[in-house]
């Protein structure tokens, strides 16, 4: 094939992703230089439309970059008045006092925020500063220069033939090249993916770990609405099945968020982590709460969970990871947000102090040194033991141990445990399914409980039938060969979105992928068992189109 030309267009930086980390990023390099050349591109349709998170924000990131975020008219107008955490059985919860909880743990001060709304008035602020921005815009390829650094990103590509060539009606896209290109995608970015492959940024670091996040948006009975209350679950429905948890935030306007996060490193391939969630809804206080209201919209994400020892190295020629490309979520807090926006402004910085010596194209050792020794790096190491003690102890020890662990990392930034390694990645940790029992779940009601495809309508997710899958299989064979007979298929059940099924063709199990459903969450990438699916990025503002998630 003849090489493919495009337009190039040159900036000083190039953000891959529209989220909280690369907004920031963008903010705070005009707020430095007025006169640098800012770039950010993503996928989404707008900005927002693929930002999916709890969520409780810390506003240390925003006081840092915007101190007068307040008097600009930030989306953060509910403040959290009242902590519950509760253990749950089937029929009944326990609720834990919050006396004996480290003071990370608490929520005085924070804010019961939509993500995607912040990251919208973020873009407001970014632009109002200069900062070029195109949703819309798939990042689809790394641009490489001579000297094997990151120079750029292909962005834009449109209409490539259902077998991924490219056809008469094809636009090429364009290359965005920069001195430095940040990636702010998220969990699991496919760029993110390649960097870190490329450059072996994971050396000496322990496995990332993953748990998939699903969220509802609900209207209740005004009665029963307490705005700024915060509630966390554990136990039931999961119990020994698998690590997790719920929150339910009680925002403005009579709606409550109701989550519910399974650790990905659950070893029984029968487990339906969708099917989990909605069993949930039914145990009798929150399906009191529920009654009489309705589900409004519904989405998916993977989380990460792997914390301080599982980030990778966050620089290479030419590019730097911030926020949740490089993992910088404190699990036991549930809470990454606040982490990705100061990675943004410290990354910001790092590079125009760069740009200003004339450099380019080189690596950024001062935004490394600023998270690995700043706030990000002390907010992630205090709580570094507490996924892995969960994962190898299981829930009831790693309550008293990990706050123990909490305790002694607050008061004197020690820990009697060192650092815990995670052991097997999330892939690793499936056993074969003739080891498991099968999990018998109950059929949704339709009232507080749905089906994958019927919750699927509620994220208005929707991709361009005839372009190539962005779910792609190292080998087409392998899930009916391998993953069927050994694990039952687990894909069946991971996904979120119903992407994946086994039907029966002319006598003959097949493995169909409906790409359409799918919500980017990025589980199958993850938590296959053998590795064959790769996400990619379909073509620019495909994908969910989430309201205030």
């Amino acid at each position: 094939m003849a090489e493919i030309e495009r337009e190039t267009m040159e900036y000083d930086v190039v953000i891959v992703g529209a989220g909280p980390a690369g907004l920031s990023a963008a903010i705070r390099l005009k707020q430095l230089d007025a006169d640098l050349e800012v770039v950010v591109l993503e996928k989404g349709s707008e900005v927002g439309a693929h930002i999916l998170s709890g969520a409780v924000l810390d506003p240390c990131g925003l006081d840092a970059l915007i101190p007068d975020w307040k008097e600009k008219g930030a989306p953060l107008t509910v403040p959290v008045k009242e902590d519950n955490f509760y253990m749950l059985g089937e029929a009944g919860e326990v609720r834990i006092p919050n006396f004996p909880m480290p003071p990370l743990m608490n929520n005085h001060g924070n804010y019961i925020v939509s993500m995607g709304n912040v990251c919208r008035w973020m873009a407001e602020q970014a632009e109002e500063l200069g900062v070029e921005i195109f949703p819309g815009m798939s990042c689809s390829e790394l641009v490489y220069g001579d000297k094997g650094e990151v120079k750029g990103v292909v962005a834009g590509v449109f209409g490539l033939e259902e077998d991924g060539s490219y056809g008469p009606n094809t636009e090429p896209g364009m290359e965005l090249h920069g001195k430095y290109v940040f990636l702010g995608e998220g969990v699991r970015g496919s760029l993110s993916k390649e960097v870190i492959a490329k450059y072996d940024l994971q050396a000496g670091k322990d496995v990332q770990k993953y748990g998939v996040g699903m969220k509802e948006i609900w209207e209740i009975d005004p009665a029963k609405h307490k705005e700024g209350t915060v509630t966390h679950t554990m136990g039931w429905p999961l119990n020994s099945n698998a690590g997790g948890g719920s929150f339910i935030y009680h925002l403005d306007n009579n709606q409550v968020y109701v989550g519910f996060v399974v650790h990905l490193n659950y070893k029984n391939p029968h487990l339906y982590p969708y099917m989990e969630f909605q069993r949930f809804k039914h145990h009798p206080m929150v399906a009191d709460l529920l009654k009489g209201g309705k589900r409004v919209a519904y989405g998916a994400r993977a989380i990460t969970e792997g914390g301080y020892q599982s980030m990778p190295k966050l620089v290479a020629p030419g590019v730097a990871l911030l926020g949740c490309s490089a993992g910088m979520v404190n699990v036991p807090r549930i809470k990454g947000n606040h982490n990705a926006m100061l990675s943004g402004k410290s990354a910001a910085e790092a590079a125009y102090a760069a740009i200003k010596a004339d450099r380019s194209g080189d690596e950024l050792p001062d935004y490394e040194a600023a998270v690995r020794d700043g706030a990000i790096g002390k907010d992630l190491k205090k709580v570094r033991n507490v996924k892995p003690m969960w994962s190898k102890w299981g829930m009831m020890p790693s309550l008293a141990l990990g706050g123990l662990d909490m305790w002694t990392n607050t008061l004197f930034g020690l820990s009697l445990f060192g650092t815990l390694k995670h052991g097997k990645n999330d892939a690793e940790s499936t056993e074969e399914a003739s080891k498991h029992k099968d999990i018998d779940y109950p059929k949704p009601d339709g009232v507080l409980s749905f089906d994958r495809l019927t919750n699927v309508s509620f994220a208005a997710t929707n991709h361009e039938e005839s372009q190539p899958c962005h779910l792609r299989l190292a080998d087409p064979n392998l899930p009916i060969s391998t993953n069927l007979p050994k694990f039952d298929e687990p894909a069946q059940r991971y996904c979120p979105a119903g992407v994946y099924e086994v039907v029966e063709k002319d006598g003959k199990p097949e493995f169909v992928i409906n790409f359409q459903n799918c919500v980017h969450c990025k589980t199958c990438d993850i938590k296959d068992p053998s590795q064959n699916i790769t996400w990619t990025t379909p073509q620019g503002g495909d994908g969910p189109n989430y309201p205030n998630m």
